[in-house]
């Protein structure tokens, strides 16, 4: 039997997420593997996979801050707002040579903090049940709605400039929901020049680093993640007793246990080491959201 457990992958390019999760199930030899965040087949880096009963902590990965490295191309755009689209748009040499260190500067500060921005058309987001990116091959026109996102940092960490095109190497922190194609495509908008993504990596999803990621050719011989560390490591520990862990998997509450609990919630993680569930405050009792079925210790 599988153990339960999460998995850090490096993706590469010209894969899909989907394409990885089918190459872990045969590796692992279960059909019980999903992936938290999505990434595009151009795009490259961490992806999160949870196995067998982890797959229920992906609800609680999914919305973490990420980083991403990026490559942005001014002075050409395109449908997709990336590079694997057609072309639609390229700015002359005049135009572009106006778009100076200085208005790229000022652009990307208007783009940092809390702002709001639409999605790409050829993004994943369900309209009336079918994704963007399906209704947009077939040629309808979708009409994405604005959402606020959160840019805490978006640096140039390099540049390149010629008569065609000016490249930036960036790297940005971002929340949830962040699209960098858009984040590229407004840019370029907003000096008049257009722009597209010619590159992307993830490197990080909240505490996890691309850097512990395997790749995807050795996945049926890398650990798993165990999934009380995984827990830990998203919501912080609320270590439970013998006694509390078996009245949280029977869905009974920890009175007056509020107090010990650091934040709205924590994993809760019993004196083997090994993940109840995920528990929250209510009043001044915790209760379980969550709950895994109890493990053998690692």
């Amino acid at each position: 039997m599988v153990a339960a457990g999460v998995m850090l992958v490096d993706k590469p390019g010209g894969m899909t997420s989907h394409d990885v999760v089918a190459r872990a199930r045969r590796a692992l030899g279960t059909r019980k593997i999903g992936h938290a965040g999505t990434l595009d087949p151009m795009a490259t880096g961490l992806l999160l996979l949870g196995v067998e009963g982890a797959t229920r902590l992906l609800t609680f990965i999914v919305g973490l801050d990420k980083t991403y490295h990026a490559t942005i191309r001014l002075g050409v755009s395109t449908d997709t707002d990336d590079a694997e689209g057609d072309e639609t748009g390229r700015a002359d040499a005049a135009v572009l040579s106006a778009a100076t260190p200085e208005r790229i500067t000022a652009g990307i500060a208007a783009m940092t903090g809390r702002i709001s921005q639409v999605p790409s058309t050829v993004s994943a987001i369900k309209v009336d049940g079918r994704r963007a990116y399906d209704l947009a091959r077939e040629g309808v026109e979708v009409a994405l709605k604005a959402r606020e996102v959160t840019v805490s940092r978006f640096d140039v960490i390099a540049s390149r400039r010629d008569s065609h095109a000016i490249d930036l190497d960036v790297v940005v922190d971002c929340s949830s929901g962040t699209y960098i194609r858009a984040l590229a495509r407004d840019l370029g908008a907003g000096l008049g020049v257009g722009g597209h993504l010619t590159a992307l990596r993830r490197t990080r999803i909240g505490p996890f680093d691309v850097s512990d990621a395997a790749s995807v050719d050795e996945l049926a011989d890398t650990s798993l993640t165990a999934p009380a560390v995984v827990a830990e490591a998203v919501l912080g520990r609320f270590d439970v007793t013998d006694d509390e862990a078996r009245d949280l998997r029977h869905g009974k509450r920890l009175a007056g246990a509020a107090p010990r609990l650091a934040g709205d919630a924590a994993a809760a993680i019993d004196r083997e080491g090994r993940l109840v569930g995920i528990v929250e405050r209510v009043g001044g009792d915790v209760k379980s959201v969550m709950n895994l079925a109890q493990e053998v210790p690692r």
